[in-house]
C-alpha cells in the first residue's frame, strides 16, 4: 500500500512520540464558479457552485491520496481518497497534524 499526500501543504500523522510526514506530491482542487447573491446587513454575499475536481490523478489499485475533505466530497465513488481527521494542535491552535486518516 501506497499513501500520497494531494493537499498543498505536509501532513504529519502523529502516533504517540513518533511522526510520520507526507509531503505534497501535487494539489487536487475542486474548480468552482461563484454568483453574486443579495447583500445581506451590507455584506455581499455569494452562491458557490462546485464543479469537477482538478489536478487529482486516477484511481489506482493500492494507492491511497490524501485531499481536502471538499475534494473527498466531489468524488464520491473514489473508495482511495483519505482526509486527515483527529487534529492535533499546539497550546496557540496552531496544527501540528492528525492522529489519523478518514476514509
Amino acid at each position: 500500500m501506497q499513501v500520497k499526500n494531494f493537499t498543498p501543504h505536509p501532513v504529519n500523522i502523529i502516533r504517540g512520540e513518533t511522526s510520520t510526514t507526507f509531503i505534497s506530491e501535487g494539489v487536487a482542487r475542486v474548480e468552482t464558479v461563484t454568483t453574486p447573491c443579495a447583500s445581506i446587513a451590507g455584506i455581499k454575499t455569494i452562491k458557490t457552485k462546485f464543479l469537477a475536481p482538478a489536478g487529482l490523478p486516477d484511481q489506482k489499485e493500492g494507492v491511497f491520496l490524501i485531499v481536502s475533505q471538499i475534494v473527498k466530497s466531489a468524488c464520491k465513488n473514489r473508495s482511495d481518497l483519505l482526509v486527515p481527521a483527529e487534529i492535533v494542535r499546539d497550546g496557540n491552535g496552531v496544527i501540528l497534524g492528525c492522529r489519523s486518516l478518514s476514509r
